[in-house]
């Protein structure tokens, strides 16, 4: 058997949600593998970035207000 067969047999047990973030991490190996050693920190950065927000773009943001604060510093 394949490593790509043994991955594959591990992860269709997965829930789901541990399906994606297996998928983002390969993504992130291909990506680092794309690079290569030319990539820079800003790069990385920003790829870090997006790899991890991926899929938070839709969520609804709470609405906080002065009252919900539980420290303030002057």
């Amino acid at each position: 058997m394949t490593k790509a067969e043994l991955i594959f047999q591990r992860v269709k047990n997965l829930p789901e949600e541990k399906q994606s973030e297996v998928l983002d991490f390969v993504g992130y190996l291909d990506r680092k593998a794309s690079m290569g050693a030319d990539a820079t920190d800003e790069e990385w950065s920003s790829f870090s970035l997006a790899a991890a927000m991926r899929g938070m773009e839709s969520e609804d943001t709470p609405d906080y207000s002065w009252d919900d604060l539980k420290e303030r510093f002057s």
